[in-house]
């Protein structure tokens, strides 16, 4: 018995015969360009928020759109340009070398599309998805509660009652959820039956953000940085048509989202990890000093090292989870693999240019500081590094039976 190498959970699939998947090399370039030209210059208006950064952001649009990059992983029959997600891979991870990258190419609201493409009813699906995708609708995903365990939904408590009529009275209140103030539709978990605990009984509601009851509570900066909202409603009704899947049944649909949004995350992990690789060889090639260029020291050496060893190792995990999702397959073990390797990655590698930047590194001149915030943010939102790491052990160890030990 093989137990070395998947356990019995798809855990170790280098044996599979999966494909390697076919990258555009030109379309990565033409988005590397972009986001490098274009986006990275307007990042600190952008950060800024406010009616500059609504122009500043429409304007990207515009230039994304005439240059053929906007919406690349969304439906074609919906205005975007029908990359599937492996093909999308490598301009994501351009893409997400900036923060605003993927909302300037049209890609931000992918999980929002999918979502309601696969579990949305048809007015909904027709009311609002060619506004998602063409960028003239914004939406947000609410789901962790203050007070409530984000690791654990099942203790919801938001609630949602049915109404005489078959539409939704929605009363609690969410919190660190993403683009809440701009946006114009929130998807929000609530508990429609059972009790604390139950799997069942959670459900998902699009909640239009003009509802009477719907209130922006305030901002959560996270480190110092904008975009997080805690959220308020109170008595929202919304039709009965506003349901997403089937009543009690949106675990099923939360977890396909998160695997989703993870690796997507993870994807642009790595294309901020490689912007602050290329500042650390940069600084390391070109600063010099009385004895020499930067580079020519040993510990400066053993940073490039480690920077690139942790770059190069976890691109394949990634990757990998990226090609179990495309084709459909359960990618549990390796989407928790990816998430918490691409966290640490990311912190690891920005640490390490920081370190060799010096004090220029910790000021406004560079965008290091940010990258290192997302980093750390990272070993917590979408998950922390704990739950990830019990759960894959878990399921691993389930996979060696009673007997198993020993047995090769």
């Amino acid at each position: 018995m093989d137990t070395g190498r998947d356990g019995g959970d798809g855990s170790a699939r280098s044996g599979t015969g999966e494909q390697p998947p076919v990258v555009d090399d030109d379309l990565r370039e033409r988005v590397a360009r972009f986001v490098t030209a274009e986006v990275m210059p307007c990042e600190p208006v952008l950060d800024a928020g406010g009616p500059a950064a609504g122009a500043v952001l429409g304007r990207l649009r515009d230039r994304a759109r005439a240059e053929g990059l906007w919406a690349l992983p969304l439906p074609r029959e919906l205005g975007g340009g029908g990359l599937p997600l492996r093909a999308y891979a490598a301009p994501a991870e351009a893409e997400g070398a900036s923060d605003h990258g993927p909302a300037a190419l049209g890609s931000a609201p992918l999980l929002d599309v999918t979502m309601l493409s696969r579990h949305a009813g048809p007015r909904v699906r027709a009311e609002h998805l060619r506004d998602l995708v063409a960028g003239r609708t914004r939406s947000c995903f609410a789901m962790t509660e203050p007070d409530v365990p984000g690791t654990d939904p099942t203790l919801t408590a938001t609630r949602a009652e049915r109404l005489a009529d078959g539409g939704w009275l929605i009363t609690g209140r969410k919190w660190f959820t993403s683009g809440a103030a701009d946006a114009d539709l929130v998807t929000v978990l609530a508990r429609t039956g059972g009790a604390p605990g139950d799997r069942a009984g959670l459900s998902l509601l699009l909640v239009p953000t003009r509802s009477p009851g719907f209130r922006v509570v305030r901002e959560l900066p996270v480190l110092g940085a904008s975009g997080q909202y805690e959220i308020a409603l109170d008595r929202v009704e919304v039709p009965g048509d506003q349901l997403l899947g089937e009543p009690g049944a949106a675990l099923a649909v939360v977890g396909e989202r998160l695997q989703l949004g993870r690796v997507l995350r993870c994807l642009r992990w790595l294309g901020q990890a490689q912007r602050a690789f290329d500042l650390l060889c940069h600084r390391a090639a070109t600063r010099t000093g009385s004895q020499g260029p930067l580079g020519g020291h040993q510990l400066v050496q053993q940073h490039v090292f480690d920077a690139l060893l942790a770059l190069r190792t976890t691109r394949p995990l990634v990757h990998e989870a990226v090609a179990l999702i495309d084709a459909g397959r359960d990618a549990r073990t390796e989407v928790g693999l990816a998430k918490v390797a691409a966290a640490r990655m990311l912190q690891r590698v920005t640490d390490s240019a920081i370190q060799i930047h010096g004090a220029a590194g910790l000021g406004p001149d560079t965008p290091l500081p940010a990258l290192f915030r997302t980093g750390r943010a990272a070993r917590v939102l979408d998950g922390p590094d704990e739950l990830h790491i019990t759960s894959v052990a878990r399921r691993v160890l389930r996979g060696y039976g009673t007997g198993a030990a020993g047995s090769g």
